[in-house]
């Protein structure tokens, strides 16, 4: 009921801008968004690089409908390769279609995405395409596939809550599009997705075995220590190089154990959003995980 409350109160429009207005509810928002411009996530960057860990930057912003958005999200995105390039910072990206503008058109979302992905294929830098709410995932998927076939510094995001990931696993793997593990955090309907936790973990093992055994580089997004030793555990029963994979986990959340996987020799990559569209993001990692909201709400009270 609490998850369900917050990814409600992800989409209201009075609370966005009741929280956003709110300057203690802004100043705790960066304990787990590095700001609002792509200097301050450059400056979150080079920290978590000392620390040994690269980065995935995500410029917060989804569902535009104006052409004259999707090309700034285009713009927006760009600056970034442009930035890792010029300052040498360990990074890749990682970018939403419905900010490219694909509720407008997916020729205007393709157009756009392949501006992105030139770039990155001149500057050698990874680009991930993010998985949205399940109403895109049959497009996501499909445009990742097309990509893949002119750029190999692609891949893409599967949700584990959705019945359908396994199947959209396997072509992936077949086509070697590297893949990210996700649970998921957006309200989906028992239609199409599971609602037992114990069922969404079931998932997101079977699928990360896939993934280890076959898959392309993958990368286990999670800060669940149970998948997480269970990852552990099967790539050393089956012999698998601690370089043929990565964790990757959110900026300021569970910060600890990103610095004792790096100690134990393991990739981890800190996805660090930015921007000034933080709100929904943040629900969303509310919803996620109780702890969060606990420390949002107490920070908030005592500012």
């Amino acid at each position: 009921m609490l998850k369900d409350t917050l990814l409600y109160l992800a989409q209201n429009q009075r609370m966005r801008d009741f929280v956003v207005q709110n300057p203690a509810t802004r100043g705790v928002s960066r304990r787990f968004v590095a700001g609002e411009t792509l200097e301050d996530a450059v400056q979150a960057v080079r920290i978590l690089n000392q620390k040994g860990n690269p980065v995935a930057l995500d410029f917060l912003g989804e569902n535009v409908f104006q052409e004259s958005e999707a090309r700034e999200a285009t713009q927006n995105y760009t600056a970034a390769l442009n930035l890792i390039k010029q300052t040498g910072i360990d990074a890749n990206i990682s970018i939403k279609l419905t900010a490219l503008g694909l509720d407008i058109s997916q020729d205007l979302c393709e157009e756009n995405l392949r501006s992105i992905l030139d770039l990155a294929r001149e500057y050698g830098i990874f680009v991930c395409i993010d998985m949205e709410a399940s109403n895109y995932t049959e497009q996501t998927v499909a445009m990742a596939l097309k990509a893949r076939e002119q750029y190999e510094q692609v891949g893409t995001v599967i949700q584990s809550y959705l019945y359908r990931s396994k199947a959209d696993i396997e072509k992936l793997i077949e086509h070697n599009v590297r893949v990210r593990i996700v649970k998921g955090a957006y309200k989906e309907p028992p239609s199409v997705a599971y609602q037992n936790k114990k069922d969404v973990d079931e998932s997101y093992i079977e699928i990360m075995k896939m993934l280890l055994s076959r898959g392309n580089f993958s990368a286990i997004a999670s800060h669940d220590e149970n998948i997480i030793n269970g990852a552990r555990t099967y790539v050393r029963d089956h012999g698998i190089s601690p370089a043929s994979f990565e964790f990757q986990m959110l900026y300021g959340i569970r910060r600890d154990l990103q610095e004792r996987l790096v100690r134990e020799g393991y990739n981890v990559r800190v996805y660090v959003p930015y921007g000034s569209q933080w709100y929904p993001y943040l629900m969303r990692r509310m919803a996620e995980r109780p702890a969060n909201l606990i420390f949002v709400v107490s920070n908030s009270m005592r500012g």
